[in-house]
């Protein structure tokens, strides 16, 4: 299944659910920064630098009116930014055409099925050409994960020429997660490891995104930096950037 990106007048590529709800996204955000006065003092006090200039940044977090702050500001302090949501049960559907129309590339809505969050989790991660971001802001670590197991198909690819196979899983979902990650080895066999080689690093936030991450570290195979965000989660093994 594929689903057809749309792109605004300047180019800039989006899935929402209707982009004619971006003025009332719009009004949401706005009374959200005033309740999120740390973010708003940091675009006042590091925008005119820059500080994130050049920096490419995918984000797999709640698409609510209070992400839409963070986006706004990582923007404003010079980044380029990809963002889908997880969970998708939270999409702000009118918030998600905003930032679509006026800041971001967005790829979320509500309701959408397992399939599509997979399809929009692997559009925010690709900025053309198979290139990945330079930092994930990862919530369940759902993004993470895609690379991670791209990468080890990858190899399986280059060594003897076998493509993941959904079939060899009963778990529904990480079906769908093979066929995504085979189909686009078939397009470019280097596309996951373009991802990984890019990455500078991922935050996650979620219990589940860090025992994810913990496992990886335990047993050798993350591939890149990681940072627990949540100050709670004090025996956490995370590497720290």
């Amino acid at each position: 299944m594929a689903f057809v990106v749309e792109k605004t007048t300047d180019g800039r590529e989006y899935k929402v659910k209707d982009l004619s709800q971006a003025d009332f996204g719009r009004l949401e955000i706005e009374r959200a920064e005033v309740e999120m006065s740390g973010l708003m003092a940091c675009r006042a006090e590091f925008g005119p630098s820059q500080p994130f200039k050049g920096i490419r940044i995918t984000g797999s977090l709640h698409m609510t009116k209070q992400t839409a702050v963070l986006i706004e500001t990582l923007a404003a302090l010079g980044a380029e930014v990809r963002w889908c949501s997880g969970p998708t049960s939270s999409t702000q559907d009118h918030v998600a055409a905003a930032i679509a129309r006026d800041r971001a590339s967005v790829f979320a809505w509500k309701g959408e099925t397992r399939q599509e969050y997979w399809l929009c989790t692997e559009r925010a991660l690709d900025w053309g050409a198979g290139v990945g971001p330079d930092l994930i802001v990862d919530d369940g670590g759902d993004a993470t994960l895609l690379i991670h197991e791209g990468v080890k198909a990858g190899e399986v690819y280059a060594e003897t020429g076998q493509l993941p196979d959904p079939s060899s899983t009963d778990n529904a979902e990480f079906q769908i997660v093979l066929s995504m990650i085979r189909d686009g080895l078939k397009t470019d066999p280097m596309r996951y490891h373009k991802m990984k080689d890019r990455l500078v690093g991922v935050t996650v936030e979620t219990t589940a995104g860090i025992d994810r991450l913990n496992e990886l570290q335990a047993n050798g195979t993350l591939l890149f930096p990681a940072i627990n965000v949540n100050q709670h989660f004090a025996n956490s093994t995370v590497r720290i950037l």
